[in-house]
């Protein structure tokens, strides 16, 4: 079951390549000797941690740079299903963490007697974070209202693009200079995969349960001319973007 739901907002179609196969962002901070810093505008370098853009959003909130498992923005990383934090070979109701083999058996993440064990937890711990798992430090990965700040056409512009060969989105900031690259990384479902970073659909997961029906989760999901918001089946593999507070 997939809920597709909430916002949608349509996009500049156009075929541009932004940033050379490989290439960092234009703007770096060597933080080897120096504590990390915000610097507006800019990409953030921190040895020990990973890189992340200041897009201006109201929230301050910062994104980072590219996928969990990914090495370069291009690179569609690792893919997970909602709350678990490694990779399988096979993605279904019976080899999800979190229920009892079954949608209505759940054991975790649970508002509804008919789902389940409740718990109402509604947004995933730490422990079940795969960006703070995976990244340590002040890394998670974003709630749906972060996402849905990111798709808000107020704050940023979401342009169809290619990066190092690779389709997705460009979003960037109406206020500063700075962006990011969103590859359609496709996903995951049973032992299928669509993941080759040159299909024209990406799947991202929220950290946030869709509470009216605890089975899914929210996600982000685009094609070239627009991208939504809505709930997916918690067991399907999809991608992780992370995000920190300065």
């Amino acid at each position: 079951m997939v809920l597709l739901l909430g916002l949608s907002i349509m996009m500049v179609s156009c075929e541009k390549e932004f940033l050379e196969s490989h290439e960092s962002f234009a703007y770096t901070h060597d933080a080897t000797n120096d504590p990390l810093t915000r610097d507006e505008g800019s990409v953030m370098a921190d040895p020990r941690i990973h890189m992340y853009v200041d897009l201006g959003l109201p929230s301050g909130l910062l994104w980072a740079t590219m996928n969990v498992g990914a090495n370069y923005p291009e690179d569609c990383g690792e893919s997970f299903a909602w709350g678990e934090t490694s990779v399988k070979s096979d993605y279904t109701w019976g080899t999800y963490s979190y229920c009892d083999g079954s949608y209505d058996k759940l054991t975790k993440y649970n508002v509804w007697s008919d789902y389940g064990t409740i718990d109402n937890k509604t947004v995933l711990d730490k422990t079940d974070d795969v960006a703070y798992i995976k990244w340590g430090g002040n890394w998670r990965m974003p709630t749906d209202a972060e996402w849905k700040e990111l798709m808000n056409t107020e704050y940023c512009t979401w342009t169809w693009a290619k990066n190092g060969g690779v389709n997705g989105y460009k979003v960037t900031s109406n206020s500063i200079e700075a962006s990011i690259f969103l590859p359609a990384a496709g996903y995951r479902l049973g032992v299928g995969i669509d993941n080759s970073g040159r299909t024209m659909c990406g799947e991202y997961w929220s950290s946030s349960l869709v509470q009216s029906d605890p089975n899914l989760a929210w996600f982000v999901y685009f094609f070239s001319n627009q991208a939504n918001r809505g709930g997916y089946d918690r067991y399907h593999a999809a991608h992780v973007r992370a995000v920190c507070e300065p």
